[in-house]
């Protein structure tokens, strides 16, 4: 199994490319299912959980034609990737792929719409909490859609005609049920009201790509979208927009490290309360031409107290990194978590490399100490283990992170991006 390896104490100075986000390409390639045309996706990341949801499309008739090519002098990958769903050949989601990643669920809502039946295992992916999938069976059902559990699997079925539009309000704001919804109610009869929607830019990522595939859809970034359904939807050309997370990631890491980096290819507002937290934290951040410079002065790092919360609150998916980042502030930070419960799995594996961190309920105290030292870590989810990367940056000595195959599922070329920018990062296969 591979490991990372990380011999910190160098600044970071230089060009980190920005990938395409992995949270706003997965559902954009789900939604080729919706259409017996080809839908073309550019800035495509190359990421485990990419390449694992192509296996899940193709089980169900997507045909797709990957071209990759180098792009400018920062060396980023990018991938155009075409989709062709000429016919759904099956409109089954096995347990042995779904369990592996829970937003391959979401076909659900496609295969639905478009074959008037579903049946889909219950999902898997990161163990961060239960994330039920009740709101997606909820918001089907108020389409009129038959939603029932059998075996481990969901088997819905559309009334005659079709799902019918409606209007249905989130008893919680979820991302990926809003998703689903929006793509179910693209093809549904009449009109259909989603009220305490997602506000992620993700979300307004897809429902652009749905309106050029011919869907009516408003209101995508506030919590009301309305979507008035038609009768199909048509092909489209559409880049994923720039990855926030790993931006933010990234930006912390500087932070941390110390350094000068521009981050390429990606937008300052996609993250403004990360921005903000980061900033106070000491960091010096700004926008240039086409992405993001960022300043960090590694020993002058302030506490900062954040909450994670939806958009456009601070990213449940930065909070492992920036509590990696108050390992080393001077003085006493806050983190509370309001989003997953078992999000505080990477505590104890900073605290192996020296952070003193203090569990109450949701909220974890750190102590701010004045150095990290090296040490084999765990990674236990995705963003726990680049957590631990960023600290390792920081820390005194080897930092060897065991399972990385967490990384490979939302960081693209990970060890190459801060290699070039004067970090000892490598990875150890077996």
């Amino acid at each position: 199994m591979d490991r990372i390896r990380i011999v910190g104490g160098n600044a970071l100075n230089g060009i980190i490319p920005i990938s395409g986000a992995k949270n706003a390409a997965l559902p954009l390639m789900i939604a080729s299912l919706l259409t017996s045309d080809t839908l073309t996706l550019e800035n495509v990341p190359h990421l485990a959980d990419v390449e694992l949801l192509l296996r899940i499309l193709g089980n169900h008739g997507v045909d797709v034609a990957v071209n990759g090519r180098r792009e400018r002098q920062s060396g980023s990958y990018a991938r155009t990737v075409h989709f062709t769903c000429r016919t759904i050949v099956d409109t089954t989601a096995p347990y042995d792929l779904v369990s592996k990643m829970r937003a391959s669920f979401w076909v659900i809502g496609p295969l639905l719409a478009r074959e008037g039946k579903a049946r889909v295992s219950l999902p898997g992916g990161c163990a961060i909490g239960t994330r039920p999938v009740d709101l997606f069976i909820e918001g089907l059902a108020a389409l009129g859609a038959t939603m029932e559990i059998d075996g481990g699997y969901i088997e819905a079925t559309a009334p005659k005609g079709g799902l019918i539009g409606a209007s249905y309000t989130f008893p919680k704001v979820s991302v990926g049920a809003t998703h689903v919804m929006m793509m179910a109610a693209s093809l549904a009869r009449g009109v259909t009201t989603i009220h305490n929607a997602a506000r992620e830019p993700e979300v307004v990522d897809l429902a652009n790509c749905l309106n050029a595939m011919g869907a009516k859809i408003s209101g995508a970034g506030t919590q009301t979208i309305t979507i008035e359904g038609v009768t199909s939807l048509s092909g489209a050309r559409h880049r994923v927009l720039p990855d926030r997370i790993e931006t933010g990631t990234y930006a912390m890491a500087v932070a941390m490290a110390g350094g000068d980096v521009t981050l390429e290819d990606t937008d300052i507002a996609l993250l403004d309360t990360a921005i903000e937290a980061l900033r106070r934290s000491g960091a010096e951040i700004s926008a240039v031409d086409g992405g993001i410079r960022v300043i960090g002065h590694g020993d002058a790092i302030r506490p900062v107290d954040i909450v994670t919360e939806p958009f456009p609150g601070f990213p449940t998916d930065l909070q492992a990194q920036f509590m990696g980042l108050m390992t080393r502030a001077q003085g006493v930070a806050h983190v509370t978590e309001t989003i997953f419960e078992n999000r505080f799995m990477h505590v104890q594996e900073l605290a192996r490399l020296g952070a003193k961190i203090t569990l109450n309920g949701q909220t974890a105290r750190i102590d701010g100490v004045q150095r990290l030292r090296g040490a084999p870590v765990m990674a236990t989810d995705l963003r726990a283990s680049v957590s631990l990367v960023i600290a390792g940056l920081a820390a005194e000595g080897e930092t060897l992170v065991n399972r990385v195959y967490h990384l490979d599922r939302g960081f693209e070329r990970l060890e190459e991006k801060l290699t070039r920018c004067g970090a000892i990062v490598e990875r150890i296969s077996g």
